[in-house]
């Protein structure tokens, strides 16, 4: 039986589960409940801390969990990313006030504040840089005016806490993180079990990308309407009843999908139909 660690709580819980359920294994419905057996599909989840699933799969307890990039590099856990799920983007950055350190260069001899001192330390040695890193749980923001620190190391989405804090981003991202799928470093890599939950998962990534695109056609105009809806490897065409007309059916990226009905509509197409994707297998 497979065994995945699954995120309990936080930005990623409720994605994560989203995007099992759409992958058809079963979810938890009550939020306490922290062992969930699927045995039709021979799986067993583990809901656990975000941060503590790293060193669950680095360990071999779990075979393959679901957490940020973050907390996986930050954990220094003998795991490793093996997929991208596509949510919970952030961008870890550094920040202080205004006016003061403008790059990580100048950070020698100062107190860096941070959720992530494994990510951090890791940033500072890869520049030669020697400063302090002091381990703050959760927010992090009112480090610098109680003293604890001069600069902050933390998760940025739009900055609008860190100026409410009077605070200002500073130099490169340290890293561009989201959700993930890890595993053990040098697990068997043709694990079948494995592997068919990752073809799940690539599954649902490719239906929440696509949509499905049918519409007729006159036949004279199939090229230059295939040009626009060229689908993975080509698509379906088939003859219809009234003669000179096609129909046409094609997999089109749903954030292109209006443009390209306009498109299509303009080139003389009709009965331009799209629908969604529950799973695929590519």
């Amino acid at each position: 039986m497979l065994r995945i660690a699954v995120p309990n709580k936080g930005a990623l819980s409720e994605p994560a589960s989203a995007m099992l359920h759409e992958a058809g294994y079963r979810q938890r419905k009550d939020r306490r409940e922290l062992v969930l057996v699927d045995g039709q599909n021979q799986v067993e989840f583990f809901f656990l801390r975000p941060r503590d699933i790293a060193t669950y799969v680095g360990s071999g307890r779990l075979d393959i969990g679901i957490t940020g990039r973050d907390l996986l590099l930050d954990s220094g856990a003998g795991a490793e990313e093996i997929l991208q799920l596509g949510f919970g983007s952030s961008t870890f950055r550094y920040a202080t006030r205004p006016d003061t350190v403008t790059d990580v260069s100048r950070f020698g001899g100062l107190t860096i504040a941070t959720s992530f001192p494994g990510l951090v330390e890791k940033h500072l040695a890869e520049h030669g840089v020697q400063a302090a890193v002091v381990q703050l749980e959760g927010a992090v923001e009112t480090a610098i005016q109680l003293g604890v620190a001069q600069v902050i190391a933390d998760v940025v989405e739009t900055g609008t806490t860190l100026r409410q804090a009077g605070l200002e981003i500073i130099g490169e991202p340290i890293l561009q993180s989201e959700a993930v799928v890890i595993r053990q470093i040098g697990a068997e890599a043709e694990d079948p079990k494995v592997r068919q939950f990752l073809r799940r998962m690539q599954g649902v990534l490719v239906a929440r990308r696509y949509v499905m695109m049918d519409y007729d056609i006159r036949a004279e105009k199939v090229e230059q309407a295939v040009a626009l809806t060229p689908g993975l490897e080509s698509p379906t065409i088939s003859p219809l009843h009234h003669e000179g007309w096609v129909a046409v059916r094609s997999m089109v990226p749903t954030g292109e999908a209006q443009r390209i009905m306009d498109d299509l509509y303009d080139l003389g197409a009709r009965a331009i139909l799209t629908t969604g994707i529950h799973a695929c297998r590519l």
